[in-house]
């Protein structure tokens, strides 16, 4: 069970939801980890490495976790979706910088999280 600010995100959420974590957290953003193998989605902690380890508690495979910003004011805009975070940094799987470099691993995270957020 994650910690009581945070939350493991199965089945949809509201961006109205997210707006309130931004509210309540870091103003303008939701710092996110995505599993791109099981499709879920961990949101609320105060950095990406809470929210991994609590999808790696879970079962998650490092190789599969990814950290994202989400920007909830600019929702359904290219930009709403940040692929920044430390945890990204994987020289070993071919990963150098915080970013995704992956096109292919992008894509499936942004697919992810158009399933689990809607208006």
């Amino acid at each position: 069970m994650p910690p009581d600010d945070m939350e493991v995100i199965r089945e949809s959420v509201t961006v109205e939801h997210l707006a309130g974590l931004a509210e309540s957290g870091f103003g303008s953003l939701v710092k996110a980890v995505v599993d791109v193998d099981k499709g879920i989605l961990a949101i609320g902690g105060e950095m990406h490495a809470d929210e991994e380890a609590v999808l790696l508690g879970l079962g998650s495979s490092q190789t599969d976790l990814w950290g994202i910003n989400l920007y909830p004011s600019q929702y359904g805009q290219s930009d709403w979706i940040e692929f920044d975070s430390m945890i990204n940094i994987r020289p070993r799987q071919g990963n150098r910088s915080r970013g995704v470099d992956d096109p292919t691993v992008q894509e499936k995270i942004v697919a992810i999280v158009a399933r689990l957020v809607r208006s």
